[in-house]
């Protein structure tokens, strides 16, 4: 469950540009925040929204044989490349450059959106995004964020929902 955030840190902001318009293709209507403090990472963004670092989406560029690909993850657990690499079939994963992810998603690192991206690309959602009531993923800057039900987000971003996270974690 989402905790409120504290009052008067943020406001309903209008969305970067490229994802409002995804907004309106989708049909979605969510309350974009902006906060005045960068929300880049997610230890960031969860301490301004007031929620827990799990019910934070982390949207993470990866190249597999070369070929970019989107892994959503929440924000308490790390990547673990080989089962992404193993879930693909591909020879070597590799995290994408920031110049990859900005040409592949339209976004700078740190303001990745689970959608609404420059191209089409594969996406993986890490199974545990379904633990929660509603998450938190950026909203096209290091500034925004937007909440939605992890199954309407996953839906959306055209996301096969995976186990990729660190063992452990």
């Amino acid at each position: 469950m989402s905790t409120p955030e504290p009052a008067g840190t943020a406001h309903v902001s209008p969305a970067h540009p490229r994802f409002a318009e995804a907004l309106a293709e989708l049909g979605l209507q969510v309350g974009v925040r902006r906060f005045p403090d960068a929300t880049r990472t997610a230890a960031e963004a969860a301490a301004a929204v007031g929620c827990e670092l799990s019910e934070i989406v982390k949207s993470l560029v990866f190249t597999a044989d070369g070929v970019p690909v989107l892994v959503l993850m929440d924000g308490s657990s790390r990547v673990d490349v080989e089962l992404v690499r193993r879930e693909l079939g591909a020879q070597k994963v590799a995290r994408a450059n920031a110049n990859l992810v900005r040409e592949t998603t339209g976004y700078a690192i740190g303001g990745v959106p689970p959608f609404g991206h420059a191209t089409k690309t594969r996406v993986l959602a890490d199974r545990r995004l379904l633990d929660h009531a509603v998450v938190w993923a950026a909203a096209g800057t290091p500034h925004t964020v937007f909440p939605l039900d992890p199954k309407t987000l996953i839906a959306h971003a055209g996301a096969t929902v995976v186990d990729v996270r660190e063992p452990g974690e």
